[in-house]
């Protein structure tokens, strides 16, 4: 057997690259997604929802801090399971809370990026990532 297949074979390699795609894809993305509601908060406009009885102040407060700072985190693979965390929360706040009574479609992406964090978080960052930089395991 050649070389290329052998390192096409190579499963830890891919689960690292895919580890690294899984994150750029969802922390990137709900970064975009969260950032209209930095740009809330900024402005001092805090007409949000308060699925949790937080208050609409506090519920868009952490709703930004999961969907910016998080998000970030996630996406360069630094605290990467504890960063996780909050977004998960955002995302079964949103899914089973907010949307509960709506279709499945408007549910979708929401369970979507629930299960990437799930994995993310169980998974840890991989290999190519801040945590494995800075930890060097």
């Amino acid at each position: 057997m050649s070389t290329k297949f052998k390192l096409l074979g190579n499963q830890p390699a891919f689960i690292d690259v895919s580890l690294l795609l899984i994150r750029i894809a969802a922390g990137g993305f709900m970064f975009t997604h969260g950032f209209g509601k930095l740009q809330k908060l900024v402005n001092g406009n805090f007409e949000f929802g308060d699925p949790i009885g937080l208050g609409p102040e506090i519920s868009l407060g952490l709703t930004v801090f999961a969907e910016i700072l998080c998000a970030f985190l996630v996406f360069a693979g630094l605290f990467t399971r504890l960063a996780s965390i909050p977004l998960i929360i955002t995302m079964l706040v949103a899914v089973f809370i907010v949307h509960v009574d709506d279709d499945f479609g408007k549910k979708e992406l929401g369970l979507f990026y629930l299960i990437n964090y799930l994995v993310i978080f169980l998974s840890g960052a991989g290999k190519y990532s801040l945590d494995k930089l800075i930890l060097k395991k």
